[in-house]
């Protein structure tokens, strides 16, 4: 990476586009190490099939449960999951093709950086792609978390998890932050899937069908707390029962018959 000195450097010097862009040197690092970075970039698109098909067995255990989910979150997972693999390793290669003709070329500007780097039309292709895979896999993995957290598959913690992995993997801000929470996930996952999960599976594995989780601690309060003053507001509300009909009058005829 270039430092902040050598990026300042010809603009201190009063040179708006040097022959040589300071950046020229991170090109030809990427073009020297290429070789590795595309193994880093098949060892990434191997764990985003992992995390397919564990979107897959997760999704098609809420669906046996939840007939009625959406049935588009299928689609966008498979798609999703296996154009992020592909495009991942696709991206590298072509920026180890771009790097490369850069390094073996006479053109080191600015210009000539970025083309190498971003502005090319093979880099702009593959950055579309990667934005809609990357949507479709984060729309189908939202989707799964939110119907296997209403069938009870999932503890409310893990399918908010999911979700905002979900989310890391569409926003541009993943990184490092990114591979550790999906990680983290998916070792709970597998724990869940081997029967190894702390105070026993939820409920709805071994039923085989929903089992919504209950209310939380503090609802299940305020329902309790509710129900009293909810009772004794319908009680107060029931009208007291009326006097039979001909009550008062065989009361009056009474007295009239005692003066007599």
């Amino acid at each position: 990476m270039v430092g902040l000195v050598q990026g300042l450097r010809p603009a201190l010097s009063g040179i708006a586009n040097p022959a040589v862009s300071p950046r020229a040197e991170e090109v030809r690092f990427i073009s020297h190490h290429s070789f590795g970075l595309l193994a880093g970039s098949a060892l990434g698109a191997v764990a985003v099939g992992i995390l397919t098909l564990v979107l897959l067995l997760l999704l098609d255990s809420t669906r046996f449960r939840r007939p009625q989910m959406w049935p588009g979150a299928r689609p966008l997972v498979l798609f999703g999951g296996i154009a992020v693999a592909v495009v991942s390793i696709a991206h590298q290669a072509v920026s180890s093709v771009e790097t490369h003709n850069f390094a073996s070329g006479h053109n080191f500007d600015t210009q000539a950086v970025n083309n190498a780097l971003t502005k090319g039309a093979a880099n702009e292709i593959v950055d579309y792609i990667d934005l809609l895979a990357g949507l479709a896999l984060a729309a189908g993995m939202i989707v799964t978390m939110l119907n296997s957290l209403r069938v009870g598959l999932l503890p409310r913690w893990m399918a908010l998890l999911g979700m905002l992995s979900g989310l890391l993997i569409f926003l541009p801000i993943g990184g490092a932050e990114l591979q550790v929470i999906v990680s983290f996930w998916m070792v709970m996952v597998g724990i869940l899937y081997v029967g190894k999960w702390p105070n026993g599976a939820p409920p709805a594995w071994e039923a085989g069908e929903a089992r919504p989780w209950p209310p939380s601690a503090r609802a299940a309060a305020r329902m309790s707390a509710a129900a009293p003053a909810a009772a004794s507001a319908s009680a107060s509300d029931v009208p007291a029962p009326a006097p039979p009909a001909g009550a008062g009058s065989s009361r009056k005829r009474r007295k009239r018959g005692g003066r007599s």
